[in-house]
């Protein structure tokens, strides 16, 4: 089998809250006739969208006249030729790891099985959830925790809030100091969610990485007694040490990883003890194969794996395989309750996310497949569909 052509398009369409309504796709195909797709991430809305569709277009040629299934081979014949060029940082490792992608799917489809039986077999059948929640435009902490609620009825195990932009005391729009004002109103808007969820289902808070060091040890020491699954990114990911400062200050468990790529950049966080939960985007830190060595590697340390995700159905059932496949997983972030279009997007098992869980696909391949008329009408900024 050899590869005859590489196609990438953009679909999705800019919704409140969602973070992640803009989607790239790669679309490999073969001499055989078995095509796979694979999902990453676009470089988001502010970015026009368009620049990891260049950068699959620009890798093409690495690929064309390959033999599929030496998916290992070609990650790093495209890694290693583009080290110069910034090869593991984005949008470049966001269009490797779509890349990837449809190469597992692909070699899936070939030989009649899904891709968790490509990486090992499954501890699991079933992927646990947690759900970004949004308490819409009020700051009132009862909202926050009616929405918790509402959450938690629907079946979901755990859930997340933000707290990095309540409008409430912020000095000025650049400071990332916490007054006084804003500190206060922050925690208190993580105790209106715990008193109302109680203490046997799940929390989450997200930073988003928008406080300084000394703010974030503040936080962290204040919101020990509500026993959160952790604190997210509570400074930016670019300085570990400073990470990993706040994490020797305190109990509170702390997660990152969203905006960290490859095995490499996981290894430094290991190194340096920064972190007690990952959450690597499998729709940008390297592919499917990437993600279980991420995964494993986090095993070796007695790290658990959260992947950050605000991924189409057809990019988190990829997660959902590479999740099935390692010991140490413990939630898959879903990030699109509010999109009203998400399950129509794509054709396979529906409803895709069901009580809090999204059932692993038995179909070979990644199982899931872009629904073409739904996608047609997503087009991203006057893109086509895979030429």
């Amino acid at each position: 089998m050899k590869i005859t052509d590489v196609q990438a398009c953009v679909i999705g369409r800019q919704e409140p809250h969602s973070g992640g309504s803009v989607w790239t796709f790669v679309r490999i195909y073969t001499d055989e006739g078995i095509v796979g797709t694979g999902e990453c991430n676009s470089g988001g809305p502010g970015f026009s969208g368009f620049a990891t569709k260049v950068a699959i277009l620009a890798m093409k040629p690495l690929l064309i006249g390959e033999d599929p299934f030496n998916i290992n081979m070609l990650y790093e014949k495209i890694r290693r030729r583009g080290r110069y060029g910034g090869s593991t940082h984005a949008p470049l490792i966001f269009a490797l790891t779509g890349i990837d992608n449809a190469l597992y799917d692909i070699v899936g489809k070939a030989l009649n099985v899904p891709v968790y039986k490509l990486l090992g077999g499954k501890f699991r059948d079933k992927i646990r959830l947690y759900a970004d929640c949004h308490a819409g435009e009020t700051n009132d902490p009862k909202a926050y925790g009616d929405k918790a609620m509402e959450v938690v009825e629907e079946g979901f195990g755990a859930v997340k809030f933000d707290v990095d932009s309540t409008g409430t005391g912020k000095l000025d729009a650049y400071n990332w100091t916490v007054g006084a004002k804003e500190m206060t109103h922050v925690i208190n808007l993580i105790e209106g969610i715990r008193n109302a969820i109680g203490y046997e289902v799940d929390l989450a808070i997200d930073c988003h990485g928008q406080f300084d060091l000394p703010s974030a040890i503040t936080l962290v020491k204040a919101i020990e007694p509500l026993r959160l699954l952790w604190l997210e990114e509570p400074v930016p990911a670019e300085n570990i040490d400073a990470l990993a400062q706040v994490r020797r200050s305190s109990s509170t468990v702390i997660c990152t990883g969203e905006n960290q790529y490859t095995r490499f950049e996981y290894l430094e966080l290991f190194e340096r003890k920064a972190v007690d939960v990952i959450m690597p985007d499998l729709a940008k830190a390297g592919g499917i194969a990437e993600g279980k060595r991420i995964a494993d590697m986090a095993d070796a340390h007695y790290i658990p794996i959260a992947p950050h995700n605000v991924s189409s159905p057809l990019g988190m059932m990829a997660a959902c395989h590479v999740m099935a496949s390692v010991p140490n997983f413990l939630f898959l972030e879903f990030h699109a309750r509010d999109i009203e279009w998400w399950n129509d997007m794509c054709d396979g098992d529906h409803p895709f996310v069901e009580n809090g869980f999204m059932a692993v696909s038995e179909r070979p391949g990644i199982g899931v497949e872009l629904n073409p008329k739904a996608a047609k009408a997503l087009l991203w900024n006057g893109d086509t569909y895979f030429d």
